[in-house]
């Protein structure tokens, strides 16, 4: 496929014409080639390598036929449905992968600790927390660095298979972290509390133990529990395990508290998003002696040789700020 009317830049051009023949010297631009080809092995597709490089899937398709021409092999097959690898190009796709990270770190060593980052980084947070307490730090980190662009991916699907496909550079995980092919910093602890509105006690007194909570109506956070809680009494350690059946589950942490205000279910919550509205007599807390096992917080990328500064500055700024992601405590 080609696209004469979108030239890559006047280097590329002169690239072209320096490239037609195997064996010709390695330069800035040939870098870029190799860049692309791995962007769309990794991607799945040159339309999601375009979007991911910001660019154009003719541009895309140029380069790697460049990168081809260069090299004198057929590095991909393609058919309508379906893209795959030949031999020659898992090969190349495999030396690509090295010599790509060895290059930039070669970079990184020549420019030093200063340099300064450019261009996207791709972060994923959960609902609640990108939406309120990571919003200060991100600021942070973009009034910093100017030359920085984030693209901010709310999500509370902690099983993102594959990161590098997907174009992430991190994400903030809330939960024990269980993929060993990711680098995990530990940043806090979500303290987790059980309430309920008002209403669903009925005038009985409030529970201060845990086992008076079975018979009183559930919501469930599906992310981490569904038909059973299990709470620890802050002082002796002691666990006790209760079956629920929840009128409602959901997967949203704002969506639990509402339902929770609204009268529908006792719920398990972190303490920081429920803090308010216990204050506020909106909800109260139940069996305050007993609580869910807090949930880590940690930030989590893939393990590489290589980290580029937009992600290396980004994990300084968070971490300087963890201490303040979650300092709220019930009234």
């Amino acid at each position: 496929m080609t696209d004469s009317a979108e030239p890559i830049s006047t280097a590329s051009t002169t690239a072209a014409a320096s490239v037609s023949s195997p064996g010709a010297v390695v330069t800035g631009d040939r870098i870029e080639l190799m860049q692309t080809f791995v962007r769309i092995v990794e991607a799945g597709s040159l339309s999601a390598a375009a979007a991911q490089l910001g660019t154009t899937q003719p541009t895309v398709s140029r380069r790697l036929q460049m990168l081809e021409r260069s090299l004198g092999l057929r590095l991909l097959q393609r058919t309508t449905h379906t893209m795959r690898l030949t031999v020659d190009g898992e090969r190349c796709y495999e030396r690509a992968r090295e010599l790509l990270s060895n290059w930039a770190a070669f970079e990184s060593e020549l420019r030093g600790a200063g340099d300064e980052p450019e261009g996207i980084l791709r972060v994923i947070v959960p609902h609640a927390f990108g939406q309120e307490r990571l919003i200060k730090p991100l600021a942070e980190y973009l009034n910093r660095h100017p030359r920085m662009t984030v693209e901010w991916l709310l999500h509370d699907d902690r099983a993102i298979q594959d990161y590098i496909a997907a174009g992430i550079d991190c994400a903030i995980q809330v939960g024990e972290v269980t993929d060993p092919g990711l680098v995990a910093i530990r940043l806090s602890e979500v303290p987790r509390i059980v309430a309920a509105a008002p209403s669903v006690l009925n005038g009985a007194p409030v529970p201060g133990d845990a086992a008076e909570l079975a018979g009183l109506p559930w919501l469930a956070l599906r992310t981490y529990y569904r038909n059973e809680v299990t709470l620890t009494h802050v002082e002796s350690g002691k666990k006790k395990r209760i079956a629920i059946n929840p009128r409602m589950s959901t997967d949203s942490l704002y969506a639990l508290r509402s339902a929770a205000v609204e009268g529908l279910g006792v719920c398990v919550g972190s303490a920081w998003v429920l803090a308010d509205d216990i204050a506020a007599g909106r909800l109260v807390q139940l069996a305050p002696q007993w609580q869910a096992a807090p949930l880590p917080v940690s930030i989590v990328y893939p393990y590489a040789r290589f980290y580029p500064a937009r992600l290396r500055r980004f994990v300084e700024v968070v971490r300087a700020a963890a201490s303040h992601i979650v300092d709220s405590q019930p009234a």
